[in-house]
């Protein structure tokens, strides 16, 4: 079989690697995946497991997972295609879901799981679903800025007066999901001019972690994150965010952009029935409340679970409106590499 070579936002895996990575994948599948869901998972691992578990213990049925980025396993089943041992693909953010749907390798989503899961949260080709959800915020030095001078758009970080003085994590596929909403929303012009702006202006740092301590430690006035980041330390010693605060952009702005995390079943695979079960289960109310009642802080999307009372209410937050199928990670890439930022 001769499969599309096609690059998700971020490293490029070489053909030499893609190769390797899937024969190794599709050896070490034969025995790990003969009785049971084989789950190639880039969304956090501890959450994950807690859906697995649940989901086990409720249908008896066993799972396994493969942990990688988004953009790793992206690459990887577009190279596998029809070969591929993945039952399930969960993702932290949408971009990866796109690329893996517009190579033709997801099944439709079973309709009792639609229905599950609001509109919004789901894309309009019903090729995959929103699981979970994570919005885009803010961090700020409250040593350092009042809220009188925060940023009123996403876009104003790109004007001369904020250069040197917030940061973000430009090689993340966290962040790279950002800016394909900005670009789905603004177009490429303005997404270009907002990158060249964001290379003059902003200090690159590995991930949200590291721009979150850069934030509390004063080094940079504020930067782009998403939200559960903070929430996570807060809720413990807030050794990273103590001298901070989160500003939600709102007003349909790139910058209250809420990304989903995303789940589809694998044409490919053999076990359809089980795993559309599962993905029906992670959207079930039972699913949700692992996101409402457990240390990940992400939103739930589905089932009317409301999200754990510490965060803003997900209908409060005023997101722009974006087919999160329509997020392109390619032209992403190509744009912030042009833009000196890859």
């Amino acid at each position: 079989m001769r499969h599309t070579w096609r690059r998700i936002a971020g490293p490029v895996l070489s053909v030499v690697s893609v190769v390797a990575l899937t024969l190794g994948a599709t050896a070490c599948a034969s025995s790990e995946h003969s009785d049971g869901l084989l789950v190639y998972n880039a969304q956090h691992e501890s959450l994950t497991k807690e859906w697995i578990d649940a989901f086990t213990k409720q249908t008896g049925i066993k799972v396994t997972y493969r942990q990688g980025g988004d953009t790793e396993l992206g690459n990887q089943l577009v190279a596998e295609g029809a070969a591929s041992p993945a039952d399930v693909f969960l993702t932290e953010n949408s971009p990866a879901m796109a690329a893996v749907e517009h190579a033709g390798l997801f099944a439709d989503v079973a309709a009792d799981t639609a229905k599950q899961v609001p509109e919004q949260y789901r894309p309009a080709s019903g090729k995959w679903t929103g699981v979970a959800a994570r919005t885009t915020v803010f961090a700020y030095n409250t040593t350092k800025l009042r809220p009188e001078q925060l940023p009123v758009s996403l876009l104003d970080l790109q004007q001369p007066g904020w250069k040197g003085r917030w940061g973000a994590p430009p090689a993340k596929a966290d962040f790279q999901a950002i800016v394909a909403a900005l670009l789905a929303l603004k177009g490429e012009p303005a997404t270009a001019r907002w990158l060249a702006g964001m290379k003059t202006n902003a200090v690159p740092y590995k991930d949200n972690i590291a721009t979150l301590k850069a934030v509390n430690a004063g080094e940079v006035d504020g930067g782009v994150i998403y939200h559960y980041y903070w929430f996570r330390d807060q809720a413990k010693a807030k050794e990273i965010s103590g001298n901070t605060a989160l500003h939600y952009f709102g007003n349909g702005d790139p910058g209250a952009f809420v990304s989903l995390s995303g789940g589809g079943v694998l044409t490919s695979s053999r076990k359809q029935q089980q795993a559309q079960r599962f993905l029906q289960f992670i959207t079930s109310e039972a699913g949700q409340e692992v996101l409402q009642k457990g240390t990940s802080y992400e939103y739930p999307v589905a089932s009317a679970v409301p999200a754990n009372p510490a965060l803003k209410p997900l209908d409060q937050l005023h997101p722009p409106v974006v087919d999160p199928s329509d997020l392109d990670a390619k032209k992403v890439s190509d744009l912030m590499t042009t833009a000196g930022l890859l």
